[in-house]
C-alpha cells in the first residue's frame, strides 16, 4: 500500500500491481523486490504527476532526466495501461477545446511552419532512423499477409498493396504526397513502370532519394521535389495520387482544402489512396493523460488526428468519392512493435548516431522520447485509442455513359467496383 505516504492518492492507484516498483525520492521503495518494472524518482513532482495520471507529464519526467525506468519497454506499457485514470480518448472533448483545437490548427499550419515541423522530426538524422527501419525505410504501416513475414517482408507487401489497390498502369502519372525515403515512389516505378513524382518537405528525405533515383537510373521517369502539397502545379492533373503518413501532418483546420487540392490534382475517373493515422474517438483531436501533448513536444508539432468518420466528410465535400476502406490498426501496433524492439537492441549505436550533432544531452533527451513514442504509439494502437484507414477514392469523371475498360457503365472512373482485383 502506497497510499500513506502519498496522502490523497486515487483509487485505481491505491495499490501497486504485482509486476510494478517505485523508488521514491528520499530512497524508500515500494513494490515487489521481483518487479518488471522499476520507476525511480528523483522529484515529488514527479509523484503528483504520477497520481494525477498524468502520464504525457510523467514521460517529459523522463526524457528530461527527472525520472528513471527500469525494464523492457513492452512491459513498461503494460505497465501504463494500468496506471491510467481513464480511457484517453475520452478527455478533453468539450466545444471549448474545440474551438480552441481549431485556432490552434490555422495557425499552426502555414506553409512556414509546416516545413519546420516536418524537418523537426524526418530531419532528426538518417542514419538513427536506419537503425530501426527496414531496409527501404519505409517509416509507415506495414502490412502482413501472414503472421510469419518479418518487417521488410510485410513493408514490401504493403507498398505493392497500395499499387494494385491504386490499379496502377505503366505509363501513368502518379504523384506521391510526402514520400518520405522514397520506397513506394521506387517500387511503383520499378514494378509497375508508371511515371512518378514525390513531394517532401524533408530536406534529408529529398537527398536520399535524390542520391537512390540517380543509382538506379531512373531520372528520366522519376522525380523527387522538395514542394509543399499546397504549392503543386495543377496545370496537368495525375492519374493516380497516394498519401502515405502524412494528412496527420496537415491539420484539421486545413483538411477542407487537402482533400480539394487532391481532388483538383487527380484526372477525372482517377484514384487516389489516403492511408494515414486516425483517432479513436469521435471528439478527441489527440490523446489524453497529456499523452498528445507530450508527442507534439518531443515527437510530432503540428500534428492533429480526425476520426475516419470527419475524414470521409472532408473527402466528399470535396468532390471525391470513397469506394474503399480498409482498417489496418492492428497491422500498425505490430509494426510499432518491431520498430521499438529494433530500437531497443541498438540503443548505444543510437546514442552514438544521435551525439554525432554534439550535445551528448540532446543526444540522450531524443533516444529517450523515441523510445516511449514508438512503444507508446504500440500499445495506442492496440488498446484502439488510435486506428490507421486506408481511403480509396476517385474523382467522378461525370460520364456515366462510357465505362472504363473492366468497369461498369456508371462507375465514372476506373475502379471495378470488386475488390478481387486487390488480392489477386
Amino acid at each position: 500500500m502506497i497510499r500513506h505516504l502519498i496522502p490523497d492518492i486515487p483509487s485505481h492507484m491505491s495499490r501497486l500491481p504485482a509486476d510494478i516498483a517505485l523508488q521514491l525520492p528520499q530512497g524508500q521503495r515500494l513494490g515487489a523486490t521481483n518487479a518488471s518494472v522499476k520507476l525511480t524518482f528523483s522529484q515529488w513532482s514527479s509523484i503528483a504527476r504520477l497520481k494525477a495520471g498524468q502520464i504525457g507529464a510523467l514521460a517529459e519526467d523522463y526524457v528530461e532526466g527527472k525520472l528513471q525506468l527500469e525494464g523492457a519497454m513492452r512491459d513498461v506499457m503494460r505497465a501504463v495501461t494500468r496506471l491510467l485514470p481513464g480511457n484517453p480518448v475520452e478527455s478533453d472533448t468539450g466545444w471549448w477545446s474545440h474551438l480552441l483545437h481549431h485556432a490552434k490548427s490555422l495557425a499552426a499550419h502555414t506553409h512556414a511552419r509546416d516545413a519546420v515541423q516536418i524537418q523537426f522530426h524526418y530531419d532528426v538524422s538518417d542514419t538513427f532512423y536506419a537503425l530501426w527501419l527496414d531496409p527501404r525505410r519505409v517509416y509507415s504501416c506495414a502490412y502482413y499477409r501472414d503472421a510469419s513475414m518479418t518487417l521488410a517482408q510485410a513493408q514490401e507487401a504493403k507498398l505493392d498493396l497500395i499499387c494494385r489497390k491504386l490499379m496502377l498502369q505503366p505509363g501513368e502519372r502518379f504523384l506521391d504526397i510526402g514520400a518520405g525515403w522514397g520506397a513506394l515512389l521506387l517500387w511503383a516505378a520499378e514494378h509497375y513502370g508508371v511515371d512518378a513524382t514525390g513531394i517532401t518537405l524533408s530536406k534529408n528525405q529529398h537527398a536520399h532519394v535524390q542520391r537512390l533515383i540517380a543509382e538506379k537510373g531512373l531520372a528520366q521517369r522519376v522525380r523527387m521535389e522538395l514542394r509543399d502539397y499546397r504549392d503543386m502545379p495543377e496545370d496537368k492533373p495525375f492519374d493516380k495520387i497516394s498519401s502515405v503518413g502524412m494528412f496527420e501532418h496537415v491539420g484539421q483546420a486545413n483538411m477542407g482544402n487537402y482533400f480539394g487540392k487532391i481532388m483538383r490534382l487527380l484526372a477525372p475517373g482517377g484514384l487516389v489512396m489516403n492511408h494515414g493515422i486516425t483517432a479513436g474517438g469521435m471528439d478527441n483531436r489527440q490523446l489524453g493523460a497529456g499523452m498528445g501533448d507530450f508527442i507534439e513536444k518531443y515527437i510530432f508539432p503540428g500534428g492533429e488526428l480526425l476520426h475516419v468518420s470527419a475524414m470521409l466528410e472532408h473527402m466528399a465535400r470535396a468532390g471525391l468519392e470513397m469506394v474503399d476502406a480498409e482498417n489496418l490498426r492492428p497491422h500498425y501496433a505490430r509494426t510499432l512493435w518491431h520498430w521499438s524492439d529494433a530500437l531497443e537492441t541498438r540503443l548505444d549505436e543510437a546514442r552514438q548516431v544521435l551525439a554525432t550533432a554534439g550535445d551528448p544531452e540532446l543526444a540522450e533527451k531524443t533516444l529517450r522520447a523515441y523510445r516511449l513514442y514508438l512503444a507508446g504509439s504500440a500499445m495506442s494502437f492496440e488498446q484502439g485509442w488510435i486506428s490507421l484507414y486506408q481511403l480509396l477514392a476517385t474523382r467522378p469523371s461525370g460520364d456515366t455513359h462510357d465505362a472504363q475498360p473492366g468497369s461498369v457503365f456508371g462507375a465514372q472512373s476506373v475502379y471495378p467496383f470488386s475488390r478481387d482485383y486487390m488480392y489477386r
